[in-house]
């Protein structure tokens, strides 16, 4: 394997690092670079690496939230113990919506939906919405302070909206910090339910993927699943610390323009690269 391949793979785990945790749609992000970047590897290998950097992180949610997550820690009372059961059981319910519709429709959605102007149309529009939403929260006061403090009904309706990240460029992360948010949520509580959402639902669909395109590689091919994911957890893990460090200070109107920017950047890209081409 050449340098430049090695580059190419770093790139792609920077931005999946990066973007995969960020209410900016990690989709419209990777449909730019991989217009620009190509990797000098079979298609149905591309497939596998972009699971595989996907799993990168989320092992970095899994990290940073272990002792949070893991229900069977010696160091947790039985009280605390039952309380990460029921995280996992809320969790586990608002995942229920998006398996539902998104399995059955998986093909569907990669065929019809999966291209530059419905990803760069749902940048702009769910940019609109997270400006809006934080203008109407300006001195309000969310009645969720906790992620502990998240009913079952709440969290199945965090869950309803996740599927809206079903359609490119919609953003997982946003549709249910959105929900959230909207069903009272403070945004440390939407963030942190998001990442935790995001393990089963991302597991799923990485592992659906990988059992569909197998994993008969090479030993190069294996050094490119492994190193990108290194670089995406890590990325990750840096990216989701200083995520949640900003909100605690700021709101998430930013994140709105950045959106609207680059759904922009990619109607333009992708509108002048078809008149040139």
């Amino acid at each position: 394997m050449n340098f430049i391949e090695i580059l190419k793979v770093l790139l792609f785990g920077i931005v999946e690092g990066y973007t995969e945790w960020l209410p900016i749609s990690s989709t419209g992000h990777l449909i730019l670079v991989e217009d620009i970047v190509k990797l000098n590897q079979p298609e149905e290998f591309w497939s596998v690496f972009l699971v595989v950097i996907q799993l990168g992180a989320i092992l970095a949610v899994i990290f940073l939230y272990w002792s949070k997550l893991w229900p069977f820690s010696r160091k947790k009372t039985p009280a605390q113990q039952r309380s990460t059961w029921i995280l996992w059981s809320k969790i586990l319910l608002a995942c229920i919506p998006a398996a539902a519709i998104g399995l059955p429709l998986d093909d569907f959605l990669d065929a019809h939906l999966y291209n530059s102007t419905v990803v760069a149309l749902m940048l702009i529009l769910y940019g609109v919405i997270f400006i809006w939403l934080e203008r109407r929260n300006q001195g309000r006061e969310f009645s969720i302070q906790r992620t502990s403090e998240l009913s079952y009904r709440t969290a199945l309706l965090i869950g309803v909206f996740q599927c809206l990240s079903l359609i490119p460029g919609t953003s997982r992360s946003g549709s249910t910090i959105i929900g959230a948010m909207l069903l009272g949520c403070a945004r440390p509580v939407a963030a942190e339910f998001s990442f935790f959402l995001g393990i089963p639902v991302m597991c799923g669909a990485s592992l659906l993927r990988i059992l569909k395109h197998g994993l008969s590689f090479t030993g190069e091919q294996w050094f490119i699943l492994l190193f990108g994911m290194l670089v995406s957890f890590v990325v990750a893990v840096l990216t989701i610390r200083y995520l949640m460090t900003y909100i605690r200070k700021h709101d998430f109107t930013v994140f709105g323009y950045y959106r609207i920017v680059l759904g922009v950047i990619v109607l333009l890209f992708f509108g002048i690269k078809a008149l040139l081409g």
